[in-house]
């Protein structure tokens, strides 16, 4: 461990503030991220690629931003750093190295982060749990029997252990607020738009897919949000201006919100009583502070959107595996990449260009509905998540339903792939687990996960809080207040440096 013993009660910017007043030096810092990253990783598994001599070497001059010498990671998916491996997760990419920073890794560096290394994700961020066969699983610190959540859970484990106050994430389907939850932290996705994604791929899942970090504290999440927010150069997409920093918004009153509650899973079949329960107790506290509560649920066709969101997510790996395959110069085969993604692969060269489309406009359909929904609502809450984290592995396939994966990968025959639907047992225990996060990528909106409730034996349960599009000052706001009404930053779980 270092030296700097309360090193993990500190949030980035009082860190970043310890360092403009000279009691700790960047250095330093840097230091003790790796010393505790050393401690408590084995543990976890949640720093995949150490970054440490180039992390010494920016900590001598970081540059003057809002978190000047604050240790960070990066999530080993969408977002590139010039130099270092760039696995997404796979086998394939293993040795992969980008020679430029993506833009996103641009601002974060402007403002200051001192980037100490990567952290696991499944291959391509195509699962709600962290469990790659190229790194193996990334454990909860709350209970390591358990996930850390997915896609971020590397990331959301690290900044639960103390390792660093917060640390980058991205999220397709629910890829921030899955750990999140899972890991008892606070994590927004902004709206679609919001930060950069490029310059390599300027439009990832169709818009669904954003960037932005898991925090410990409210303010953290605000304050990076208004050093990475911004139109990049070719942006597909625009997210609605600002009003005034984010950071500035935490300090303003939430107001008297209407606030639409429900615990029906919009897109699975059940959801655990420890999740009802919280949002029941979230429910009063809101009530309490001076909000209108009332049950309500969005209308949903949950099949259709299902279907969309599969044949647009199999097109779009398939379409990533052949671009990395050129950029590498290596050939995609079977045993380079885990079962379900290779299907994946094969099955992307099934759909027509009318069932394309057809599952592109059921998903954007989802953001008028839901912008009818809101007219009468400010927030909605829902659970995060539909159970309590999941014991490692309880994704896998097994039994029949392995076999049978296994043995369409091995045929390589893509037209039996989509006649047998093989992975439909896969896809509706992913839904069963994340019900309600993948609703709000594929409307563009804004949504966080608060920690506000924890069960009798110590796990997290996030709640889950969306707002209209462009409102993230709305959710700043909420959260503000909810983080002075049950405070969670010093909870701590039992792996912790």
């Amino acid at each position: 461990m270092g030296t700097l013993p309360d090193y993990g009660s500190y949030d980035a910017l009082g860190l970043a503030e310890l360092v403009a007043r000279g009691e700790v030096s960047p250095g330093e810092l840097a230091e003790e991220a790796i010393a505790r990253s050393e401690a408590v990783n084995p543990q976890l598994n949640a720093v995949i690629t150490k970054m440490y001599d180039s992390a010494r070497a920016a900590a001598q001059k970081p540059p003057p931003g809002p978190f000047r010498g604050v240790p960070f990671l990066m999530k080993d998916l969408s977002q590139t750093v010039a130099g270092v491996p760039f696995s997404q997760g796979s086998r394939f990419l293993k040795h992969f190295v980008p020679q430029q920073d993506s833009e996103l890794t641009r601002r974060l560096k402007a403002a200051g982060l001192i980037i100490v290394g990567k952290t696991n994700t499944p291959e391509f961020g195509l699962s709600p749990v962290t469990e790659p066969l190229a790194f193996g699983p990334t454990l909860n610190p709350w209970d390591p029997s358990r996930t850390s959540g997915g896609s971020s859970g590397g990331s959301a484990a690290a900044v639960a252990a103390r390792i660093v106050p917060m640390a980058h994430g991205s999220d397709g389907g629910g890829s921030i607020r899955i750990p999140a939850s899972c890991c008892g932290l606070f994590g927004l996705k902004p709206t679609r738009g919001r930060t950069p994604v490029g310059p390599e791929l300027l439009d990832v899942w169709l818009g669904a897919s954003v960037d932005h970090v898991i925090s410990r504290s409210v303010r953290d999440s605000a304050a990076i949000l208004d050093a990475t927010a911004g139109i990049e150069a070719g942006a597909v997409y625009v997210a609605p201006q600002q009003q005034q920093p984010y950071l500035a918004e935490i300090e303003r009153p939430a107001g008297r919100l209407r606030i639409a509650v429900t615990t029906q899973p919009l897109l699975g079949t059940t959801v655990a009583p420890e999740c009802v329960e919280a949002v029941a107790r979230t429910a009063k506290l809101l009530e309490g502070l001076g909000h209108v509560v009332e049950e309500a649920t969005p209308s949903i066709d949950r099949d259709e959107l299902l279907d969309a969101f599969f044949v647009v997510i199999a097109a779009e790996t398939r379409r990533d595996i052949l671009e990395l395959a050129a950029q590498t110069g290596r050939r995609p085969g079977r045993r380079s990449f885990e079962t379900e993604t290779w299907l994946l692969y094969l099955l992307g060269s099934q759909f027509t260009a009318d069932e394309y489309v057809a599952a592109l406009r059921s998903m954007r359909a989802v953001g008028l509905r839901m912008a009818q929904f809101f007219t009468d609502y400010d927030i909605l809450l829902t659970p995060t998540l539909a159970a309590l984290p999941l014991p490692v592995g309880a994704l896998q396939a097994k039994g029949i339903g392995a076999l049978q994966q296994h043995l369409l990968a091995a045929s390589g025959a893509a037209r039996l792939v989509k006649a047998m639907r093989g992975f439909d047992p896969s896809v509706r225990a992913i839904f069963d687990f994340i019900p309600f996060t993948p609703l709000f990528n594929l409307s563009g909106q804004p949504a966080m996960s608060v920690p506000l409730e924890w069960t009798d034996d110590g796990l997290p349960v996030g709640m889950h809080f969306v707002a209209r599009f462009g409102e993230e000052a709305m959710l700043f706001r909420l959260a503000a207040q909810l983080e002075k009404a049950r405070p969670w930053a010093q909870r701590r779980p039992p792996v912790c440096a």
